[in-house]
């Protein structure tokens, strides 16, 4: 830290260091006063989130004896994710209070700027102080005792403001940069998408349309009976196994079950090269295309389709991933809590027929294009990556006093 910097605790720079009020839910209102809940500190900026705004009346607001909240004042989360994460309240133009896990923090004006303690909030030194004094193990938290322990860097008012604005500066032009970043890495997965739906819109010649059912030797889905859990065994996907960024099987958390159980199982719950994975309830319309003969077995909510032999397994993957597809789930989804895709909408859906190799033609194309998308997200992820390594080192220099 620089010379001439004063470190103080977090709780010694404030002339307002308090929780938020204890609301339950029958306290609460459909207008009134303002309930600021913990949802609505971002890391570094206020979420408004005006369509799940919550109420009391001036009634309770009296009858609870609550805080009522300032344009300027600091909320900081006292609960995940991050914990200790904050923000400055806007103008809401609203009477506000907040909830009891929230902590509010009014600055004493001769200490600090507001907006210092916001970016102090989004160091590594910051949140490292924050860990060491996190409790709980089911839910973290921190208690609003060991938040005021927090040592907070003090160098003079006007050397706040200059560092605050270099950094405002910064942080404005790096935003734009990642931005764009993002923009592209968005049209880059967006151009796969619409030429996969083009590929099924614009039919080819002698196109014919039929049930998914007469491309398959098999359409099932996993074993409805609860698995017995054994320490070593066979691998047991559920469908959080499945993963809908890269349509892959994350065997990493699995739990196992008996070879004596695997065994058991018909040949048609027992997946094999070339099958498609496909999520039936709650999250659907995923699919994951089998690739290696891998034992495994997986729960009734994923759906298993076998192709025939006429039938490329990677052209149907391409398929049940394609917008028509997932079109068609929507529409025959069923369920209020979790919808569910049941195995005879599925085996109605309507696929094009067409020939194996124009089949193995369209793959070809489709595998071309999805690589050079996965080779441009990977440039754009690491660029946004890059920048928020250097807003950490920009945000490490100013609060060791390193910027000139």
């Amino acid at each position: 830290m620089k010379q001439g910097w004063e470190v103080k605790k977090l709780g010694e720079i404030c002339e307002v260091f308090a929780d938020g009020d204890w609301i339950e839910s029958k306290d609460q209102s459909l207008e009134g006063i303002r309930l600021i809940q913990t949802g609505n500190v971002g890391n570094g900026f206020f979420k408004d989130r005006g369509e799940k705004a919550r109420y009391i009346s001036e009634d309770t607001f009296k009858r609870l004896r609550c805080t009522e909240i300032l344009e300027g004042d600091c909320l900081l989360s006292r609960l995940p994710d991050p914990v200790g994460r904050a923000c400055i309240l806007p103008n809401t133009d609203a009477k506000m209070i907040t909830a009891v896990d929230c902590t509010i923090m009014r600055f004493k004006e001769k200490f600090l700027l507001p907006k210092w303690f916001i970016l102090y909030s989004l160091s590594k030194e910051y949140q490292d102080q924050i860990n060491d004094q996190i409790t709980g193990s089911t839910r973290q938290r921190i208690s609003r005792k060991n938040l005021g322990q927090i040592s907070i860097p003090l160098p003079p008012l006007p050397e706040q403001q200059r560092i605050v604005a270099i950094l405002d500066e910064a942080f404005v032009a790096i935003e734009r940069v990642r931005a764009n970043a993002a923009q592209n890495l968005k049209n880059a997965k967006e151009l796969f998408d619409s030429y996969l739906q083009s590929v099924f819109e614009n039919r080819g010649e002698g196109w014919e349309s039929v049930k998914l059912s007469e491309l398959a030797t098999d359409i099932t889905d996993g074993d409805h009976m609860p698995p017995p859990k054994t320490e070593t065994g066979i691998p047991f996907i559920t469908i959080s196994n499945i993963n809908k960024k890269n349509y892959q099987i994350d065997f990493s958390d699995t739990f196992t079950v008996s070879i004596d159980y695997y065994q058991k199982l018909k040949m048609n719950r027992k997946p094999k090269k070339g099958d498609i994975l496909y999520t039936v309830t709650g999250s659907y319309g995923i699919p994951v295309l089998v690739e290696e003969n891998i034992e495994f077995c997986f729960q009734r909510h994923i759906g298993l389709i076998r192709p025939k032999e006429t039938v490329s397994s990677k052209w149907l993957f391409y398929w049940v991933l394609s917008p028509q597809a997932f079109k068609q789930a929507n529409e025959t989804a069923t369920g209020t809590a979790q919808k569910t895709v049941s195995l005879t909408a599925l085996r109605n859906f309507i696929i094009p027929k067409i020939s194996l190799s124009e089949q193995k033609s369209i793959v070809q194309k489709l595998d071309l294009l999805s690589a050079e998308t996965k080779r441009l997200e990977a440039i754009y992820q690491q660029k946004i990556d890059n920048l928020e390594e250097l807003k950490k080192s920009i945000l490490q220099k100013a609060f060791n006093g390193e910027l000139g």
